[in-house]
């Protein structure tokens, strides 16, 4: 019997063989909207219209499906994009429960369109399993957790949820965006769906859009998804799906160093006068720091934030860095700064004196000099 491939061997080879014709290992891109079909509109080679399938797309859902370990994957144009599908395949009359620090465009979606497409939203703080269970009703169709959080670092025992939800007939999606598939597997610990914006760490070089659901099973809340995709005009472009599978080679490699460099500067946060409430599971300090150590494997991820003790002064110290740039999204090979407060407008849930960081590929030390100097600043 074959043995599995262990992951590292996946992304380096899922979703591609040498092409058939020519021999070349990177994939062709396939810029094609429209495919040859039968006259009666049968597809004997597979493909009828970009929107609905192309050979990019079914690429890298191949891969991300492996990485994840699922039965089926979806890629989409955006984060949103997956996001909100699964959330527009809950039936009228269902419940979402979600968090109250979840990224906060699934918060806006949730209070503004989900009324609309008949289902309800309570939400529910998901690092506590007891108000999990007593918050759950007969009407509660999906739970929604975020681990680690955005941007609070918080971090949700999977396997718990897990067990919560299918005891009430409910699933269970897991957004791993800031874990990744390297660090952290939700469906082998009984979540349902896992949720990955595409366009951060598994794309990984800031050049593509794109996201992905991965589900346990390829049933039909998986083929709701498929459907909304097809016909809300969400799938992505070839070019954003060819970059994104180019990502996944290197993305076991990057996200170790990632990890690696997090750690280092969240040690230097924790121990600076000026620094408070280091949000980081891989510190022994972080409160769900044993459920992320038994969940995730390998680090602890590429994000922390952190809060300036003057509070007020966090916009002047996020200012003054040099090498950290202050932009929106996360993942990359360069080192970011947010001061999430702003970004949240006007459904705030982040302290204002939180920065988010997304640690890059540089030299950790060069990242330790450059917050130095802005924290220590007068």
């Amino acid at each position: 019997m074959t043995r599995p491939l262990r992951f590292d061997t996946l992304a380096a080879h899922a979703g591609v063989d040498p092409d058939p014709v020519n021999g070349a290992l990177a994939p062709p891109l396939q810029l094609a909207t429209t495919f040859e079909h039968t006259p009666d509109a049968r597809t004997p080679l597979g493909y009828l219209y970009q929107r609905y399938d192309n050979p990019n797309q079914r690429q890298v859902e191949e891969a991300l499906a492996a990485l994840d370990g699922a039965a089926r994957a979806l890629f989409f144009a955006t984060g949103m994009a997956a996001g909100t599908a699964a959330m527009q395949a809950l039936p009228p009359g269902s419940e979402l429960l979600i968090a109250g620090d979840t990224y906060f465009g699934y918060r806006a979606i949730s209070e503004k369109w989900l009324p609309r497409w008949g289902v309800r939203h309570r939400v529910v703080d998901m690092t506590d399993l007891d108000a999990v269970r007593a918050a759950i009703t007969a009407d509660t169709r999906l739970l929604w957790a975020e681990t680690p959080s955005n941007p609070l670092l918080k971090v949700c025992d999977i396997v718990a949820l897990a067990d919560i939800a299918h005891a009430a007939g409910a699933r269970l999606l897991v957004d791993g965006t800031f874990a990744t598939p390297v660090l952290q597997q939700p469906l082998a610990l009984g979540a349902d769906i896992v949720l990955h914006s595409a366009t951060k760490y598994l794309n990984g070089h800031g050049d593509a859009m794109g996201g992905s659901l991965a589900f346990a099973a390829d049933d039909d809340f998986a083929a709701a998804c498929n459907e909304l995709r097809r016909f809300t005009g969400n799938t992505a472009s070839p070019l954003s799906a060819w970059l994104v599978l180019r990502g996944l080679r290197t993305l076991p490699v990057r996200v170790e160093r990632h990890c690696r460099n997090a750690l280092v500067v969240a040690r230097f946060l924790e121990a600076h006068p000026r620094a408070r409430e280091v949000h980081y599971p891989g510190l022994e300090t972080h409160p769900m720091h044993a459920v992320a150590a038994r969940q995730m494997r390998g680090g602890f991820g590429g994000m922390l934030s952190f809060e300036v003790a003057d509070g007020a002064a966090a916009l002047e110290v996020a200012g003054r860095l040099r090498l950290f740039v202050n932009a929106t999204s996360l993942g990359s090979t360069e080192s970011l700064v947010e001061h999430r407060a702003s970004i949240e407008e006007p459904r705030v849930v982040s302290p204002r004196g939180l920065l988010r960081l997304s640690i890059g590929l540089e030299d950790p030390q060069d990242l330790i000099d450059d917050l130095a100097q802005a924290l220590d600043a007068r």
